[in-house]
C-alpha cells in the first residue's frame, strides 16, 4: 500500500471514529484484559494488526467476537491508551506512560504496515527526540520498564535507557566531579538488577570506579532501610523481605570499588552488620571483613562493635572482628587496656576469658585483690568509722557482719584459685621453654651457655612474681604446698 493511500485511509478512519462516537453505534467486539472488559468496534481496530488477525480468524456466524488477553504488557491501563489512538483521541505522551505505550503498540502490532503514523512510530519518535536526551526522563522510563519485561527487553527499551544514562552521567562527570550527588539520587529508585546494569555500563564507558562509592552508599541507605542493625536481639524484619534484601546487599558488595579510601569504614561496618543480620553468603561476609581490615586505622570504636544477632546472651559478635588474630597482635591490643579502670563486671569477665593473654589475667586478678584489700583497710580504719557515724544507720548486727565476712572470704578464695591457675599456666610455659632450650643445647657450647642463663633469670623473676601475688591475701598467709603422692589434690587456704 502506497504512503498516499495509507494517509487517505487514516483520514477516513478518523472521520469514521467521529461518526461512530456521535451516533452511539453498538460494539461488535469485546476484549478482556485481565478482569477488565472493553466493548469496541472492529472497523476502528484496523490499526491493530494483532486484533485484525484474530477477528479474521473468528467464526463468521457470530456477530460479536470475544478476545481474551491475560498477559497484556501494562495491563488494562496500557491497552486503553493504545485503543484511544485507534479512535482518534489525542494522547499526551510523557515519561510516566511512554514505556507502556511502546510495549502495548508492539504487542498489538500497531506498525506503519497497517496505518500511517501508527503508535509504534509515534512512540519511537518521542523516545528518541525527548526521553533519551534527558537523564531524569531516561531513569523514569527505565524504572517503568521493570514491570514490562520481557516486552521492554524485546523492543530494546531497557538497553537504550541504560546506554543513555551511562552516556549522560559520564559526560557530566568529566565536566564536573561534584555532580555525582545530583544524579545518584535519581538512580536510587531503580531495582537492584537495573541499578547494577547501569553501573556496569557506566564503567564500560570510562566512568572512574573510585567515584562509585557515594552512589553505592546512597543506594544502600535507601534500599536497606528498615533493618534493625544497631541493636542486639531477635530480628524484626518480615520473613518475606529477607530474600530481596539479601540479594540487594550481596549485589552492592560485589559492586564496591577495590581502591583504598573508596568507601568509609563506617559504611563497610554498616554493610557487615546487615550481612550478619540477613545471613548472606560466607564469601560476602569475608569480603567485607577483608575490606574493613585494610582501613582499621580509620575505624572508631563504634565501627568495631558489631551487634550479635544469634539470639544468645552476648552483646557483640567478637568472632567477626578480635577471628584469626595472632598471639603477638593479641598482646599488642590487650596492652592498651588499663585494668585499673575496669568495673567489677568487666574484671570478672576478664578473669574467665580464655582468649586474653595470661599476663593480662594476672594483672586483672592483682588489681582485684588490691581493691579488695583497700576496701577492707578502709572499713577497719577508725577515721573512716568516725566519718560515717553521723549519717550512718544503726550499727550492723553480728550476723550481718559474719555474712559479709564470709562473702569476702569466698571471693578471696575464688581469686586465689584463679591465681593458682595462672601460676600453673606460667609453670607449664616455663617447662616448655626449658625443654626448647635443652633441645637446642647440642648445637654449640657457646649458644648453650648463653641460653641457659636466660631461663634461670626468667624462673627467678616468675618465682618472685608468684611470691608477691601470694602475699596479697588479706585474711592470712598462704600455706606452703607440698608435693604429694599421685591421687591427692593441691589445697589452698
Amino acid at each position: 500500500m502506497s504512503a498516499k493511500r495509507k494517509e487517505l485511509l487514516s483520514l477516513a478512519m478518523e472521520r469514521t471514529s467521529e461518526w461512530i462516537s456521535s451516533q452511539e453505534i453498538p460494539s461488535d467486539i469485546t476484549v478482556h484484559i485481565g478482569d477488565t472488559s472493553f466493548s469496541l468496534h472492529k472497523i476502528l481496530l484496523s490499526k491493530c494488526g494483532f486484533i485484525k488477525k484474530l477477528t479474521s480468524e473468528s467464526s463468521n456466524d457470530s456477530n460479536i467476537s470475544v478476545i481474551k488477553i491475560p498477559d497484556f504488557p501494562g495491563g488494562a491501563e496500557a491497552f486503553e491508551l493504545a485503543i484511544k489512538s485507534c479512535y482518534g483521541i489525542n494522547l499526551e505522551m510523557n515519561a510516566e506512560n511512554i514505556a507502556m505505550l511502546r510495549c502495548a503498540a508492539e504487542y498489538l502490532d500497531m506498525t506503519e504496515e497497517h496505518s500511517v503514523a501508527n503508535l509504534v512510530e509515534t512512540t519511537e519518535v518521542y523516545l528518541n527526540e525527548v526521553i533519551l536526551k534527558s537523564l531524569p526522563s531516561s531513569v523514569k522510563v527505565l524504572q517503568r520498564s521493570e514491570g514490562l519485561v520481557p516486552m521492554a527487553e524485546r523492543v530494546k527499551l531497557v538497553s537504550r535507557c541504560i546506554d543513555a544514562i551511562a552516556y549522560v552521567t559520564c559526560q557530566e562527570s568529566q565536566k564536573k566531579e561534584d555532580v555525582v550527588d545530583l544524579w545518584a539520587e535519581d538512580l536510587s529508585v531503580l531495582r537492584i538488577d537495573m541499578f547494577q546494569r547501569v553501573l556496569i555500563a557506566m564503567m564500560a564507558r570510562g566512568f572512574k570506579q573510585h567515584t562509585l562509592g557515594p552512589v553505592l552508599m546512597l543506594y544502600a541507605q535507601k534500599a536497606l532501610i528498615g533493618l534493625e542493625i544497631s541493636g542486639r536481639g531477635a530480628k524484626k524484619i518480615e520473613v518475606e523481605q529477607e530474600p530481596e534484601k539479601r540479594v540487594i546487599l550481596e549485589t552492592i558488595v560485589s559492586l564496591l570499588p577495590r581502591g583504598r579510601n573508596a568507601v568509609s569504614v563506617s559504611f563497610l561496618s554498616m554493610l557487615l552488620r546487615a550481612a550478619l543480620y540477613l545471613e548472606t553468603t560466607v564469601a560476602c561476609r569475608l569480603d567485607l571483613e577483608k575490606r574493613m581490615g585494610l582501613h582499621l586505622r580509620q575505624a572508631v570504636l563504634d565501627d568495631l562493635l558489631i551487634p550479635s544477632f544469634n539470639g544468645d546472651n552476648t552483646m557483640f559478635d567478637v568472632d567477626t572482628v578480635h577471628p584469626n588474630i595472632s598471639e603477638v597482635e593479641k598482646k599488642k591490643i590487650c596492652s592498651l587496656m588499663n585494668s585499673q579502670k575496669l568495673s567489677q563486671e568487666a574484671c570478672a569477665h576478664a578473669a574467665q576469658n580464655k582468649r586474653l593473654p595470661v599476663h593480662i589475667v594476672a594483672q586483672v586478678l592483682h588489681q582485684e585483690q588490691q581493691s579488695l584489700r583497700q576496701v577492707l583497710c578502709d572499713s577497719d580504719s577508725p577515721v573512716a568509722a568516725t566519718a560515717i557515724v553521723p549519717e550512718s544507720p544503726p550499727p550492723p548486727t553480728l550476723s550481718s557482719y559474719n555474712n559479709e565476712l564470709s562473702k569476702l572470704n569466698r571471693e578471696n578464695q575464688d581469686l586465689k584459685l584463679e591465681l593458682l591457675k595462672v601460676k600453673m599456666t606460667l609453670k607449664e610455659l616455663e617447662r616448655e621453654k626449658d625443654f626448647e632450650i635443652k633441645s637446642c643445647s647440642d648445637c654449640s657450647s657457646v649458644s648453650t651457655a648463653s641460653v641457659v642463663k636466660s631461663p634461670l633469670r626468667r624462673k627467678s623473676f616468675i618465682s618472685s612474681v608468684s611470691r608477691k601475688l601470694g602475699k596479697l591475701n588479706p585474711f592470712g598467709h598462704t600455706q606452703r604446698r607440698t608435693m604429694t603422692r599421685k591421687g591427692r589434690r593441691h589445697s589452698i587456704s
